[in-house]
């Protein structure tokens, strides 16, 4: 057991968004924070650059894409600290450029915004940006929700391009992503039918927006709904408050450069959540943008 009981644990913390987040957390999180990331040398060397800063993060690999990663994750956890406080999931990605058909620029590292495009077919974005965006985190979910122990606080974070791209579904797909009742089967039979939709070139025709990361952030947004909502029903005394948030436009690998919002600022809102005191009564199952409740 760890000389702190307490935990917070940050996916994707070695750069961006994930890393301002972690040294927040470190500089006001009353006990250990865990550093993750994909790549474990430069996890390290995230976590050295913070030390440098007077900061302890500690350091566990995890890929959010790979099972074995993410248990391997929930045993440690289990073992050093007997559960989880505190759970951002932020680890994602983005291609750039989001429009199916013409030239895309280069790698699968970032942005709906960068002015480069992608030239992935768009079915491959869609496929490779869920695996990730969605899935992942759900999977991440799935293994480390059992483990919040009372008063803990989930943050997923999501994006403003999730509510764009809802207003840009049928009236149909809305109805059904905007469900008190929707199940989390249903959404991810939702999410395996987008993929299929972009693969068989029908999704316009279905009623999907053009925008790969949209989607996937309307699954992690939904989903977060559906996991308050299991919370409330199964584990209400225990008043742990799941959230989804945006953290706003924010100058990262994935935004560029020319966004409006330093990393620090970015992980404002993701810290604010994931501090809510012990008797807070809210928000829960909410989306959350510079601290405020927007409306689904």
């Amino acid at each position: 057991m760890s000389s702190s009981s307490r935990v917070a644990l940050v996916t994707g913390g070695n750069k961006g968004i994930g890393f301002a987040i972690t040294r927040d957390l470190c500089r006001r999180f009353s006990g250990d924070v865990v550093l993750t990331a994909r790549d474990a040398a430069r996890g390290r060397a995230a976590v050295q650059q913070l030390q440098a800063e007077g900061l302890r993060p500690r350091f566990h690999q995890l890929d959010i894409n790979d099972l074995q990663s993410i248990r391997a994750l929930r045993d440690f956890l289990r073992k050093e600290y007997g559960g989880l406080d505190v759970l951002v999931n932020n680890a994602g990605i983005a291609f750039k450029g989001k429009r199916p058909g013409g030239r895309r620029g280069r790698h699968p590292a970032p942005s709906a915004r960068v002015a480069v495009n992608d030239p992935t077919p768009f079915h491959i974005q869609a496929e490779v940006t869920m695996k990730t965006n969605f899935f992942g985190t759900r999977d991440v979910s799935t293994e480390l929700l059992p483990l919040m122990k009372p008063q803990g606080r989930v943050v997923n974070v999501s994006s403003m391009v999730s509510l764009r791209a809802l207003k840009n579904c049928s009236p149909e797909l809305q109805q059904k992503f905007r469900s008190d009742t929707i199940s989390e089967e249903e959404l991810v039979g939702l999410m395996n039918k987008f993929v299929e939709d972009t693969r068989n070139g029908v999704h316009q025709r279905e009623g999907w927006p053009n925008s790969t990361y949209g989607v996937t952030k309307i699954g992690v947004t939904v989903l977060s709904r559906i996991h308050a909502r299991n919370l409330s029903a199964h584990r209400r005394g225990d008043k742990i408050l799941l959230n989804a948030c945006c953290p706003g436009w924010v100058r990262t690998d994935m935004a560029g450069p020319k966004a409006t919002k330093s990393p620090e600022e970015g992980a404002e809102t993701p810290v604010f959540l994931a501090l809510l005191p012990s008797d807070a009564e809210g928000p829960h199952g909410q989306f959350v943008m510079e601290k405020k409740v927007e409306p689904w």
